[in-house]
């Protein structure tokens, strides 16, 4: 089995809630296997403040997370990603970052909970149903054969299907 840990950038317009969010959540749940960051095509500078809210709510450490500029990862001296992970939301128009390299890309579209209007606990409650597709999508991410990771073919296969996933779907599959 390969001990390589997989390098994964999550990429967002803004970087301060959907990427922040899975940045935070899989480096909790599986940091020694994953290397994991977040940027933005056009980083708003901070990091949504319901983010870190929905975050610390679930004991995600949230220290060091920062909204950054995805030009961080693109100089000659970066180390190369492995996977590159969009999650704009196509579906609503946004613009989602187009980004080079010799590493996989996957599309994992969520509404921004960033740009849900309305008084505070409606705004909370779209951080947490964006955790929840988040997290649901992270454990497909997670439950992945290790021997995926080999064949590159197969990998971009499971992991765009995965860009699908819903937290009903995990609720149905542990039925």
């Amino acid at each position: 089995m390969n001990s390589h840990r997989h390098r994964i950038l999550f990429l967002c317009t803004g970087n301060s809630a959907r990427s922040v969010l899975a940045e935070a959540t899989l480096r909790a749940w599986a940091g020694h296997r994953f290397e994991v960051f977040s940027a933005g095509s056009q980083p708003t500078g901070t990091v949504n403040r319901l983010a870190l809210e929905q975050l610390a709510a679930e004991g995600i450490p949230t220290a060091g997370l920062r909204s950054k500029s995805w030009d961080e990862f693109a100089t000659a001296d970066a180390a190369p990603m492995d996977l590159v992970v969009t999650v704009c939301d196509s579906a609503a128009a946004e613009t989602c970052p187009v980004v080079f390299g010799d590493f996989l890309r996957t599309h994992w579209g969520l509404p921004d909970p960033a740009a849900v209007q309305g008084d505070d606990e409606e705004k909370r409650e779209a951080f947490r149903q964006a955790h929840r597709i988040v997290k649901a999508r992270l454990l497909a991410l997670l439950a992945l054969p290790a021997n995926v990771w080999e064949d590159r073919a197969a990998l971009k296969n499971a992991l765009d299907r995965i860009g699908f996933v819903e937290p009903e779907d995990e609720a149905v599959a542990h039925d």
